[in-house]
């Protein structure tokens, strides 16, 4: 409460805090403005009905714009979708990587590349989205000029939805992109524990049965939060020396530091690009599953059936697991660079106590990053399979443990109260 006190009575502070609350206001008011006229009982059958989850997780995500078919059909998504793009980018073409050397100018370029990128795949993916859901016959029959005019819309609307979270970036508390995604998965918070008290309650009457049910889930979910947040917070601290260095006048022969690795390296990106396999499948086997050849359509009715979390939900946590594993791998290994940390150390004089700078260095730090990205990589992959889990276990589909979604909003918030302390004790050491 002292640091809540000291927020509000600093007036650079409580302005950016009042610019991004505002802010993600406009972006929950945008999600309710419909694009076009829809069958809104289809639409929300589509998306919450038993035979979507994996949409209703892609839902979740743009926080509810996709099932509200809004103006911001995508959310943020294509954004996302930029920004990994350019990170694989900065490993494979050298331009790129030189780019991401450059200090601030190369971030400026890169996030200009990222804009740039985000306007076709916002276009191809809300055309994606649209053709998809004319075909379970959620949407009605249109014309060209209304197809162009949707696609204009939901593409201003992803653009509009970038703009807001640089501002809040630059100008508010915390990662804008991050809080508005936070904000969209918190929104359907409401709605589920009012869905939940309504069967505890039912006229009048506790149904004790439920009431138990729900109880363990809440406990489960604190646990769920305190073991993401142990997790997020966990480095392996690898012991660094640097031989004869002066600090002002003296000379010392040796300091002693430490090079922290994250457990999680990856964070929530090997997630997204488990999901993003795991729907490419379902999206093409929904689109050919009324193709008038027969072996196309059983095809696709084969593919939607098997990569399913409700038809087979045993093949698709295990594809989902495995996935979730190799790209934290694969994203591990774009972000920690062991040959490029080794050379840093090397240059500034450091070297890991007990092991040879250069070579040995590398493989020392390439087989440490392996152990540890192991560890977190099966965290991960426990986490976002949940959904699948919890309602196996306890035969409760009204409440679906979403792990993904938690492990986003504790990162977040996390990150956040850590921006909003650095501000307080930048405000500190200001006044004196």
């Amino acid at each position: 409460m002292q640091a809540l006190n000291r927020l509000f009575l600093n007036k650079e502070l409580r302005k950016r805090v009042l610019i991004t609350l505002g802010l993600l206001l406009v972006t929950r008011i945008l999600v309710h403005i419909p694009l076009a006229a829809v069958s809104a009982d289809k639409l929300k059958s589509f998306f919450t009905g038993s035979s979507n989850q994996a949409f209703g997780l892609l839902d979740i995500f743009s926080g509810g714009s996709i099932s509200r078919f809004s103006v911001i059909l995508m959310g943020v998504g294509p954004y996302i979708t930029a920004s990994i793009i350019i990170q694989l980018l900065t490993v494979i073409v050298p331009s790129f990587e030189a780019l991401q050397k450059e200090g601030e100018y190369g971030k400026n370029r890169l996030n200009q590349y990222t804009r740039y990128i985000t306007v076709p795949l916002a276009i191809l993916q809300s055309y994606a989205m649209i053709l998809l859901l004319k075909s379970q016959d959620v949407i009605s029959s249109w014309n060209a000029q209304e197809l162009v005019s949707m696609l204009v819309v939901s593409t201003a609307g992803t653009i509009l939805l970038m703009w807001i979270g640089e501002i809040i970036t630059e100008s508010g508390i915390g990662n804008g992109i991050s809080l508005i995604i936070t904000i969209g998965i918190l929104s359907g918070l409401p709605a589920t524990f009012a869905q939940k008290y309504s069967l505890v309650v039912s006229g009048g009457i506790i149904d004790y049965k439920e009431l138990l049910s729900f109880s363990i889930f809440i406990l489960f979910s604190i646990l769920l939060i305190a073991i993401i947040v142990l997790m997020n917070d966990a480095v392996r601290r690898i012991p660094v020396s640097y031989a004869r260095r002066t600090r002002g006048e003296t000379l010392s022969n040796s300091i002693n530091s430490f090079l922290p690795i994250k457990v999680n390296t990856a964070g929530v990106i090997p997630i997204i690009f488990a999901v993003s396999m795991l729907m490419f499948p379902q999206l093409i086997g929904k689109f050919f599953e009324s193709a008038k050849t027969d072996w196309v359509r059983n095809f696709a009715i084969w593919i939607s059936s098997t990569v399913s979390a409700e038809k087979n939900a045993l093949v698709y946590g295990i594809l989902y697991f495995l996935l979730v594993i190799v790209f934290t791998y694969f994203y591990t290994s774009i972000v920690f660079n062991p040959q490029q940390i080794a050379e840093n150390l090397q240059k500034q004089g450091g070297f890991v106590p007990g092991i040879r700078p250069g070579s040995e260095t590398v493989t020392y730090l390439s087989a440490v990053i392996s152990r540890i990205t192991f560890v977190g990589s099966i965290f991960l992959g426990l986490v976002a399979i949940l959904p699948i889990i919890i309602p196996l276990w306890t035969g409760d589909q009204t409440l679906i443990l979403g792990g993904t979604g938690i492990l986003i909003v504790v990162s977040v918030v996390i990150e956040t109260m850590r921006q909003v302390q650095a501000q307080l004790v930048m405000t500190s050491y200001e006044k004196y």
